[in-house]
């Protein structure tokens, strides 16, 4: 495991570097990843859009920045993405910003289709659902993963897929919306447990 996250690591890119590739293949027609298509690259241009708004809107809770300046290791949080994944367009925003609260987390960014050996680490019930972030330690190992959405959006997906079978456009719609009415909130809340958790884990290990 470590040696393909070292390895994913010498390929990785910064957010900003991640939204000029994203945007600069829009301007070529074409979208992250080995797949292309008219609908992929809708998406993604969706998702520029979406994710121009939401760098300038996204807020970081009191409570987020102070649990994030508890962490006093360097940690590198790796995220595993595509420009197509709405998931991806509605957290990635939120995830660099509570990243910037800390100058310990350094945030880098990977393409999923560029990256199959590193995917097939961290899949979610055998799927290569992403985004899908790997929270490693200054020696690279890993100390938490999160994704590839927020804990309320994952029980509205797993409620939805146990009543009608399959994630639809309705669904997919509704989950939007939510997003939207979310402003980052949840992941924000997931991100602080999580990282109480971890430092809790932390403690014990010196104890």
């Amino acid at each position: 495991m470590k040696n393909i996250i070292e390895k994913s690591l010498q390929n990785v890119l910064s957010y900003s570097e991640y939204r000029d590739l994203v945007s600069n293949l829009l301007a070529e027609g074409k979208a992250t990843g080995q797949e292309q298509s008219e609908d992929l690259t809708n998406y993604s241009m969706l998702n520029d859009r979406r994710m121009k708004r939401l760098d300038k809107t996204i807020k970081i809770s009191e409570a987020t920045i102070t649990k994030m300046q508890e962490i006093t290791e360097p940690q590198t949080w790796l995220l595993i993405t595509e420009g197509w994944c709405g998931d991806a367009a509605q957290n990635l925003p939120v995830i660099n910003k509570i990243a910037a609260t800390n100058s310990l987390i350094n945030l880098k960014l990977v393409l999923r289709d560029e990256h199959e050996d590193l995917m097939n680490l961290f899949l979610t019930n055998g799927g290569k659902s992403i985004p899908k972030l790997v929270a490693l330690d200054k020696d690279n190992n890993v100390i938490n993963t999160w994704g590839p959405r927020p804990s309320e959006a994952t029980k509205m997906v797993a409620d939805y897929k146990a009543k009608h079978g399959v994630i639809d456009a309705q669904f997919k719609e509704d989950l939007q919306v939510w997003y939207n009415k979310n402003k980052g909130q949840n992941i924000q809340d997931d991100f602080i447990e999580l990282f109480t958790n971890t430092l809790a884990k932390e403690v014990l290990k010196v104890i």
